[in-house]
């Protein structure tokens, strides 16, 4: 390891350590989900990136654990009708989906049995019926994926920040089954939604997660999301 990335190294670690400490259970510390009918708007030369600290590369972990943000969904999350019995998965696809029938499972009384979803990521319109198959074409997306965020500097937080990070409406979206694996843990520098015209929302979404979480952003995905938000109409 050349002493340049050392330093590097070791001024990552500095960061993350103080993001383990950051206290982001407030809402209005974090963000708040931006419906799809309402697109973001910046003001003519404002910094959207201020406040997000940013280092010169993703530094991979290589430990990274899906386990280490919980096993599963969750009931405990701020989405709407959260804590009612529906996991985080159920609650999601209620949110996002429209056209929608229930059927009541476990402890879930309102289910999303069918539905129809309008994917912000392909601006394609895909029928959604529950089933193990069937269920497959829409997916629960983060917008900062979980991986990313581990690199970034979730993996000096709590278990308990961990599951709630994987579980917080503002970074989830129900989208296009395929477009979700296509993106898997890919930051914005290698991977934006094929929808340009989602950029804007997409962008500002991923920016408002980075810094309620007090994640660090790298370089090469600075000017991706910048580019990506200069799409947004001026407000």
């Amino acid at each position: 390891m050349t002493r340049v990335r050392m330093v590097w190294l070791a001024l990552f670690t500095a960061v993350a350590v103080v993001v383990a400490y950051q206290t982001v259970h407030s809402a209005t510390e974090r963000s708040q989900f931006i419906a799809s009918a309402d697109v973001p708007t910046v003001a003519p030369g404002e910094d959207v990136l201020a406040g997000v600290a940013v280092l010169p590369l993703r530094m991979r972990a290589g430990d990274y654990r899906r386990a280490a943000f919980g096993e599963s969904w969750t009931d405990d999350n701020d989405a709407p009708g959260g804590h009612n019995g529906c996991d985080t998965r159920n609650d999601i696809l209620d949110r996002d989906l429209v056209e929608k029938t229930y059927i009541s499972i476990s402890r879930c009384p309102t289910a999303v049995a069918t539905g129809v979803l309008h994917d912000p990521y392909t601006s394609l319109t895909i029928p959604f019926t529950r089933g193990n198959q069937t269920g497959a074409a829409v997916q629960i997306e983060h917008i900062v994926p979980l991986a990313y965020a581990w690199d970034q500097g979730a993996r000096f937080w709590t278990d308990a920040l961990r599951v709630r990070f994987a579980n917080d409406p503002a970074n989830l979206v129900a989208v296009q089954g395929q477009a979700n694996q296509d993106k898997g843990d890919k930051e914005p520098a290698v991977w934006m939604p094929p929808n340009a015209a989602f950029h804007c929302q997409y962008a500002i979404q991923f920016i408002a997660v980075m810094r309620g979480y007090g994640l660090s952003l790298d370089a090469p995905s600075a000017p991706a999301l910048q580019r990506a938000a200069g799409t947004c109409p001026y407000g």
